[in-house]
């Protein structure tokens, strides 16, 4: 890296980013967000291209590159459970008492 170039911090958050950002439905963009992550890591590992990811998932092409460019208008946490399930994955949803103090529950996501 040259002197000119200018470093950019990288800060992890283990939080919700959408939270951070103070965007308006946070939890359902964050749920989106890990569902977009697991369906686009499930085609890259088996390396389907657009069509045949398209033909899987029974969207057209535009769909899909929406999928990989993480526009997450568009899909509701129902579509993207359903594309998981057509990329031959389970989807468990798991209803618990709150693990944390504060106002309402949260919904977690997470990929095994």
């Amino acid at each position: 890296m040259s002197k000119t170039e200018n470093k950019i911090e990288v800060v992890l958050c283990p939080g919700n980013v959408f939270v951070d950002l103070g965007l308006p439905n946070a939890e359902e963009k964050q749920t989106k967000a890990r569902l977009f992550v697991a369906s686009n890591e499930i085609i890259r590992r088996q390396q389907l291209f657009q069509a045949a990811a398209a033909r899987r998932l029974h969207v057209n092409h535009p769909k899909i590159s929406a999928l990989r460019n993480y526009q997450l208008q568009g899909f509701s946490v129902e579509r993207l459970m359903k594309f998981l399930t057509a990329l031959e994955r389970d989807v468990e949803i798991v209803i618990r008492h709150k693990s944390r103090a504060g106002k309402g529950g949260r919904v977690l996501v997470a990929a095994a």
